[in-house]
C-alpha cells in the first residue's frame, strides 16, 4: 500500500502537554500543524506522571493537615477511593477529551510513530503498519520528552521492576516497596506509599534530593523516617533478584527485600529511534537548541522540553512551547523575531530562574540557584535564612508548624537570585520569588511589596528584615 503524502506547514512529533502548546502556538500564529502521537494525547505529565502523582500525593497532604489541628476530625486514608480519584484526574488513561481539544484548536493528530527519513520529512507508522509522510513547508519540532533510566545492575532487568510509570497507575498497594534512587520521584513515591500502607525502603546511591539546598533535603529524609520509611544512602546495589515472593536488592549496607522494586534513577531524553541519523545527529543523545529551542546547526529543526535536557520539567517545557511555537510562526511567516534575552521568542529562564516543588510532606518549593551553586558561579552573595514557624500566618496554618526558608541575594546588584522554602504548602510560595528574580527587583523596592496579615507569606517580610534595609546600618 503507498504512503498516504500530506505537507502542511509545521509537524510536531509528540502530543504531550510541550507538544500540544507548541501546536497551539503555531496555529494560533496562522500556521497549519500537524501533531504525531504513538501512546495518549496528553503525554506523560496528564496519565503517568505530573498528574496522576499528585492525586495520589494530595490526599497524603490533607490528612497531614488535619491531623495536625485539634478540633479536626481526621480518620485515615480510604485506599481505594485515593485510587478512584487518580483514575477520574487521568480519565482511566482515555484520551479521547484531549484528542477532542485538538480538534477545536485546529490542529490535525496522525496516531502513529513519527521517524525523521529527510529534511523537513516525517514518516508516521500507524499500529496497523500503514504509513504516512509529512512533509514540512517550514519546520519539523521533536517534543517526545524523556524515558526512565534502568542502571546496568545485575539482574535487574529481569527483575521487572517498576518505573514510574508502574507506581504511579498502580492498580493495588503492593504490602512493601523497595525504592532504587535519591530524587524526587524516589521521595514523593515513598511518601505516597507509605501514607497507603505500603512498607517503603528507600536505597540511594548518594543522598536524597541532591539537586536542593541541604538543609531542605535533610527535612525531608527527617520526615521520611518519621512516617516510618527506611533509607539507606550512599548504598550500592550490586544485584538485583525477583523470587517468587519478594524482589532482593544485594547492597553494600545489606539486602532489602520488598514485594515489588521501583526504579527513580533518572530519565535520559527520548530520542533513540526518531531517525536522528538520516540527518547526521545521534540518536539516544539530548538535542542542544539555542534560546528559540533550535535546534544547533538546523535552520527548520527545533526540540522543545525534556529532549533538549534544558530543564526537565512540565512548565518548563510548556514555557518553552509557546516560545517555540511563537517563532516558528513569526519566521514562517517574516515577522520580527525577539531572541534578545527575555524577548518573547526566547527560553531565558531556563538559565537559572526554574522554580520546582517537591511534593512531599514537608514540601520543598525552590527557585534559582543553590547558595553553593551561586558560590561557584563566581557570584557574590548573601545568605537570610529564618525559621518557618516563627510566621505568624504558620501558627494559623497548623500547630508546630515546622519549616524553613532561605533567600539568597546578589550583593553586587542588589537583587534577589534564589530561594528555598521547606515546609507544609509552601509550594504557593515559590511563584512569588520566581517573580522578584525574572523581575531583578531591588531587595529594597521588595520592602514595598506588602504580605497580608497572617498568611505564611509573611515570610518575605521577615527575609526582609534579617537582611536588613539599606538605610538601617
Amino acid at each position: 500500500m503507498a504512503a498516504e503524502v500530506r505537507e502542511v506547514d509545521l509537524v510536531v512529533i509528540g502530543a504531550g502537554a510541550v507538544g500540544e502548546n507548541v501546536a497551539d502556538r503555531a496555529v494560533k500564529g496562522g500556521l497549519e500543524t500537524v501533531i504525531v502521537e504513538s501512546e495518549l494525547v496528553g503525554g506523560e505529565c496528564s496519565y503517568w506522571a505530573c498528574m496522576p502523582s499528585k492525586a495520589l500525593l494530595r490526599p497524603v497532604q490533607v490528612l497531614s493537615a488535619a491531623q495536625a489541628l485539634p478540633g479536626v476530625t481526621a480518620g485515615g486514608l480510604d485506599v481505594p477511593a485515593v485510587l478512584r480519584r487518580r483514575d477520574a484526574i487521568t480519565h482511566d488513561w482515555n484520551d479521547e477529551s484531549q484528542v477532542d481539544w485538538l480538534d477545536s484548536a485546529g490542529i490535525g493528530l496522525v496516531r502513529g510513530h513519527g521517524r525523521l527519513t529527510g529534511e523537513r520529512e516525517v514518516t508516521v507508522t500507524a499500529n496497523d503498519g500503514s504509513t504516512t509522510v509529512l512533509r514540512a513547508r517550514h519546520a519539523v519540532a521533536l517534543v517526545t520528552g524523556s524515558t526512565p533510566v534502568v542502571p546496568d545492575i545485575p539482574g535487574l532487568r529481569e527483575a521487572k521492576p517498576w518505573t514510574s510509570r508502574d507506581a504511579t497507575s498502580a492498580k493495588s498497594v503492593p504490602k512493601s516497596l523497595a525504592i532504587l534512587g535519591g530524587g524526587v520521584i524516589a521521595v514523593e513515591m515513598a511518601t505516597a506509599f507509605r501514607a497507603l500502607g505500603a512498607a517503603v525502603t528507600v536505597v540511594a546511591k548518594e543522598g536524597l534530593l541532591g539537586s536542593v539546598e541541604p538543609f531542605a533535603a535533610e527535612r525531608v529524609a527527617d520526615a521520611l523516617r518519621e512516617q516510618g520509611v527506611d533509607i539507606l544512602t550512599h548504598a550500592t546495589t550490586s544485584r538485583v533478584e525477583r523470587t517468587e515472593g519478594d524482589v532482593l536488592l544485594e547492597t553494600d549496607k545489606g539486602t532489602v527485600a520488598a514485594a515489588e522494586l521501583l526504579v527513580a534513577t533518572g530519565r535520559r531524553p527520548n530520542t533513540a529511534d526518531l531517525g536522528l541519523e538520516t540527518i547526521g545527529l545521534d540518536p539516544g543523545e539530548r538535542l542542544a537548541t539555542d534560546d528559540t529551542l533550535r535546534v544547533d546547526g538546523f535552520d527548520w529543526l527545533y526540540a522543545v522540553g525534556d529532549v533538549n535536557g534544558r530543564a526537565l520539567l512540565t512548565h518548563q517545557g510548556k514555557y518553552q512551547a509557546r516560545a517555540a511555537g511563537d517563532v516558528i510562526a513569526a519566521r514562517a511567516k517574516g515577522r520580527p523575531v525577539d531572541d534578545a534575552p527575555w524577548g518573547a521568542h526566547v527560553a531565558t529562564a531556563d538559565h537559572g530562574v526554574v522554580p520546582q516543588v517537591v511534593f512531599t510532606d514537608p514540601e520543598v518549593a525552590a527557585v534559582g540557584p543553590t547558595a553553593d551553586q551561586a558560590r561557584a558561579q563566581g557570584k557574590t552573595i548573601r545568605v537570610v535564612d529564618y525559621d518557618l514557624g516563627w510566621v505568624a500566618g504558620s501558627s494559623i496554618a497548623r500547630d508546630d508548624y515546622q519549616g524553613a526558608a532561605r533567600m539568597i541575594v546578589d550583593e553586587d546588584r542588589g537583587v534577589m537570585i534564589g530561594a528555598t522554602f521547606v515546609g507544609p504548602d509552601v509550594a504557593e510560595l515559590v511563584h512569588a520569588a520566581t517573580t522578584a528574580i525574572v523581575g531583578e527587583i531591588p531587595v529594597d523596592r521588595l520592602w514595598h511589596a506588602v504580605p497580608a496579615y497572617p498568611t505564611v507569606s509573611e515570610i518575605w517580610l521577615r527575609l526582609l528584615e534579617e537582611y536588613g534595609r539599606p538605610d538601617s546600618a
